[in-house]
């Protein structure tokens, strides 16, 4: 898909991939773009700053997310791409981590992809198509040692996305699924700050910008392409993975047992 002319819509669009995504996209021509996010004055001022929209929003309320969707309908027309980008990084914990916080992560990673695809899908397939993105996680296609809930949770993203792509594209709805790994942002500032491996993780990964980010999301986005992986590493792993699990899982395990020694 060109993104020139289009009506766009990114959750977390405040800071990080979500402000880098809504620069590159006013690079691209975009039409109109609504900038959602929790931090309300942070959205402000990247509408501000790039002529766009700004709106509150609560990822893991499923009432946000059809406001949001009606709002950006009501303001500019039927939605060309709804970028789902908005997540949080969860406890660095295993099977102990509250129920509350499983609950969270499930809602702002996985339902909050499902809640809009509810409402955008027939609307997209009466348009003639459209756009879903999803922003999940090299974790998701790998795993990230220092967070149980986060991996599940982004795994179940990649799936989201998948399942939706098989079903709906013969209808002309296109799906991505954006999976980077170390990027320059908060939460892999937290991260960083991790005893468990996490900080092996991402120093073995290399740090990209968030720009770099858009500029991988605009790429894989003009090819159609389900998987965006800014990260070109992630697809060599995802090899090992599949071809020699014993022997990839062995040097998660490496990693992990690293961080536990310092």
């Amino acid at each position: 898909m060109e993104l020139h002319g289009k009506h766009i819509v990114i959750t977390g669009g405040a800071g990080g991939i979500g402000r880098a995504l809504v620069e590159r996209f006013t690079q691209e021509g975009a039409r109109a773009i609504v900038v959602a996010d929790a931090d309300l004055e942070g959205a402000r001022a990247v509408a501000a700053e790039f002529g766009a929209t700004a709106r509150k929003f609560d990822a893991g309320l499923e009432s946000d997310v059809a406001g949001l969707i009606d709002f950006a309908t009501e303001a500019n027309g039927p939605i060309d791409v709804y970028f789902s980008n908005a997540g949080v990084g969860g406890p660095a914990a295993g099977p102990e981590t509250p129920d509350r916080e499983w609950d969270r992560l499930w809602r702002i990673h996985v339902m909050s992809h499902v809640w809009a695809s509810r409402i955008l899908v027939p609307r997209m397939t009466e348009a003639g198509g459209g756009y879903l993105v999803n922003t999940s996680s090299a974790a998701g296609l790998l795993i990230q040692p220092s967070a149980m809930a986060y991996t599940v949770t982004k795994h179940a993203a990649v799936s989201v996305a998948e399942w939706l792509s098989m079903t709906y594209h013969h209808l002309g709805i296109r799906v991505s699924c954006v999976c980077p790994q170390a990027v320059q942002t908060r939460l892999l500032d937290e991260a960083m700050g991790q005893s468990d491996g996490a900080s092996e993780v991402v120093a073995a990964a290399g740090v990209l910008q968030p720009a770099d980010v858009a500029e991988a999301v605009v790429e894989g986005m003009r090819a159609e392409r389900l998987l965006i992986l800014p990260h070109k590493d992630v697809a060599e792993r995802m090899v090992l993975r599949a071809t020699d699990h014993e022997a990839w899982l062995a040097g998660v395990r490496t990693l992990v047992e690293g961080g536990a020694a310092r």
